[in-house]
């Protein structure tokens, strides 16, 4: 059956956010819990009329509060680097690595000082939430592969495949050939490259490796994966009892519509939402 490539296009959907995909307040509330004691013993410096001297006793008797310090900057990591008319410094916030003198430059030049004095009238703990929450958002991109990675696998099972039976999750290269005795090597640079499948579907007469992705925007990643996909495709037909499947969606698509095209015009198992939703998981894996 031929299928026609602009109304498979107008099927594909905004977005698949359920109501987790916003903020992972699970998530915040662990960070924040795992560092709740020190943020407390911090808040004594809010509103104080003289941090600097503060911020010496308190570092001397509690100097394991620093680890609070790169989150209050939004700053993942223990390690922040700086640079200005003084020098590099390389802060560690894990063990003093500088006199702490030199830790209240830091906390004077962020603005961290400032901000304790005068611009904070709750707590460190509110505060940290609130910027844990900020950089949360940032993890958006990655759950929304995850989504489609969780809505492609219920198909899976719907279909009465069982994991680690017949379908298999994140799946190398090298363990399928190991596992099925499949010589994959026109997939890999002559067995140079290691590709990794984010499902893999063994049947009695095929083995099938399967990408997931959804984009709800656009960008350069698009086109690029487009035309790896198209080579993939190409590669993958030359492989006896093997077969290269792709689920995607998104209306990101339509700004490479064209590099999408030229993808589906050769690989016969490109699929959307639309497609799931219509049970050509009982049609395709034979």
């Amino acid at each position: 059956m031929v299928r026609d490539f602009s109304e498979w296009l107008l099927k594909f959907k905004v977005s698949i956010s359920d109501y987790g995909y916003y903020v992972d307040f699970p998530k915040i509330h662990r960070n924040v819990e795992d560092i709740k004691v020190e943020l407390n013993i911090l808040n004594s410096l809010i509103g104080s009329r003289n941090i600097e001297v503060d911020f010496d006793k308190l570092i001397a008797r509690y100097p394991e509060t620093l680890k609070c310090i790169p989150l209050l900057l939004a700053v993942r990591g223990s390690e922040i680097y700086t640079i200005d008319g003084e020098g590099e410094f390389l802060y560690s916030f894990r063990k003093m690595n500088y006199s702490v003198e030199q830790y209240k430059v830091f906390m004077r030049k962020t603005g961290l000082f400032n901000l304790m004095e005068k611009h904070i009238f709750g707590s460190l703990v509110d505060y940290a939430t609130g910027v844990e929450t900020g950089l949360d958002s940032n993890g958006r991109k990655n759950r929304g592969g995850r989504l489609m990675e969780s809505l492609v696998e219920s198909h899976l099972k719907k279909a009465g495949f069982q994991l680690n039976d017949t379908y298999f999750k994140e799946m190398t290269r090298s363990t399928i050939e190991a596992r099925w005795r499949i010589n994959l090597s026109e997939i890999s640079s002559k067995g140079k490259a290691e590709k990794r499948f984010d499902f893999v579907v063994k049947t009695l007469s095929m083995t099938y490796g399967i990408e997931v992705n959804f984009y709800s925007g656009g960008g350069s990643k698009l086109n690029e994966t487009a035309r790896s996909y198209k080579a993939l495709a190409q590669e993958s037909e030359r492989i006896p009892d093997f077969a290269f499947v792709w689920f995607t969606d998104g209306q990101g698509w339509k700004s490479a519509r064209n590099n999408l095209k030229e993808t589906f015009d050769i690989l016969e198992h490109v699929y959307n939402i639309d497609d799931l939703e219509n049970g050509i998981m009982g049609r395709i894996f034979q």
